[in-house]
């Protein structure tokens, strides 16, 4: 199960390095393209449009026809159309790329967090659906590090052929090394998606999860676009707005692993109110910072807190259906969180727009996060008078 989590590990960092490419190329490729500010902010949603629809389709297709051949044609999906990324020669054709690349990110996802729950212990789920998502993060890092060694002699669209590449690779070791972990037999009756969902006393976990998902992610995709913009508007350079950024990502990564640990040793409530009151502190923190040191150590500490709460959100996501109904389920979480990934980039620009400070949309994302925290906290206490009722 180590090669399945390093295959599964790999994938997330290749979602994470283009999501954070698209970040770093888009100052040069917008002039290259001749597109303006509403352009660029299409062609970086495109991306999370295609995405939610590859999450909901691509988790119902792996219930219905297995894990392993939904996942092997997302994957090459993604590289052949971010390859086409790189070779875009205006709107168009970027916006056609990004929105096909999108859909393969989508459809990989859900399959991720329900092969996580399906090779590992229950006592161990949250730390293994963290440990390979955490590659996401891990992908950032690697895009602003690449984009910081290499300077202005890398071109943008370079990055995007190695991101193409990559997943083409990647692609046939999926083939040679993932089982197929998706029951067979008499587990794999037709299920319908509704029925999932809603049915069998469901309906208000799944509600409260999609709630928690969607903020959580509203905070998380600012911040992954937004963060640099901020700390320049705060008076810093652009070096700075990376600077805090990179520790956005790098900590992220170990909040992805020590949350994931505590929520399997603490249980997920505690650790789940616990991350969530803190996060709110840590976001009013960062819209009242002055000093780059406290700046830089509050965006660390925001990504750690929010990166850690969304990848155990994910692995909660498999135990609230049936396994034959797994995928699916896990879909519908990640593609209603991803209109959160959407919503958030445009409400800091609309806000910005509006003649917000930086400090005024930062001290915004407190309260969304603690409704975030909210809704987990009443999902988990639910689940346990679930528990009691049916023990």
């Amino acid at each position: 199960s180590a090669v399945m989590i390093g295959i599964c590990f790999l994938l997330a960092a290749l979602e994470g390095y283009d999501i954070q490419a698209f970040g770093v190329a888009a100052p040069h490729m917008a002039p290259d393209l001749g597109l303006n500010s509403a352009q660029l902010g299409w062609a970086g949603s495109a991306a999370m449009v295609g995405l939610v629809i590859g999450a909901f389709t691509g988790g119902w297709a792996a219930d219905r026809w297995g894990r392993k051949p939904v996942l092997i044609a997302s994957v090459v999906t993604f590289g052949i159309f971010s390859l086409a990324t790189a070779f875009a020669s205006g709107l168009e054709p970027l916006l056609a790329a990004r929105l096909a690349t999108g859909l393969g990110f989508g459809g990989a996802l859900p399959n991720l967090i329900a092969i996580a729950a399906e090779i590992s212990k229950p006592q161990r789920r949250s730390f293994v659906t963290s440990a390979m998502m955490c590659g996401m993060p891990a992908g950032g890092v690697c895009v602003s590090l690449l984009a910081r060694a290499a300077g202005e002699e890398i071109g943008w669209r370079a990055l995007f052929l190695a991101g193409g590449a990559l997943p083409l690779v990647v692609a046939p070791l999926i083939a040679l090394w993932l089982p197929e972990t998706r029951p067979t037999g008499s587990a794999k009756s037709e299920v319908r998606l509704a029925e999932t969902l809603f049915a069998g006393g469901r309906a208000g976990p799944t509600l409260l999860l999609w709630a928690a998902s969607l903020l959580t992610l509203v905070v998380m995709y600012l911040l992954l676009n937004w963060l640099p913009t901020l700390v320049v508007a705060k008076g810093y350079g652009p070096a700075d707005g990376a600077t805090a950024s990179l520790a956005f990502n790098a900590v992220g990564i170990a909040g992805s692993l020590v949350l994931g640990l505590t929520a399997d040793r603490a249980g997920v409530r505690l650790t789940m109110l616990g991350a969530y009151l803190a996060l709110g502190a840590a976001l009013w923190g960062l819209g009242a910072a002055a000093g780059l040191g406290g700046i830089v150590a509050l965006s660390g500490t925001v990504g750690f807190l929010v990166m850690g709460t969304q990848y155990i959100l994910y692995s909660l996501a498999p135990t609230l259906y049936p396994q034959a109904a797994r995928a699916a389920g896990a879909g519908a979480v990640v593609g209603i969180g991803r209109f959160g990934a959407i919503i958030g980039p445009l409400l800091a620009g609309d806000l910005r727009q509006a003649g917000w400070s930086a400090d005024q949309v930062l001290a915004t994302l407190a309260p969304v996060a603690l409704a975030a925290g909210a809704a987990i906290v009443t999902l988990t206490y639910l689940a346990k008078t679930r528990e009691a009722e049916s023990g």
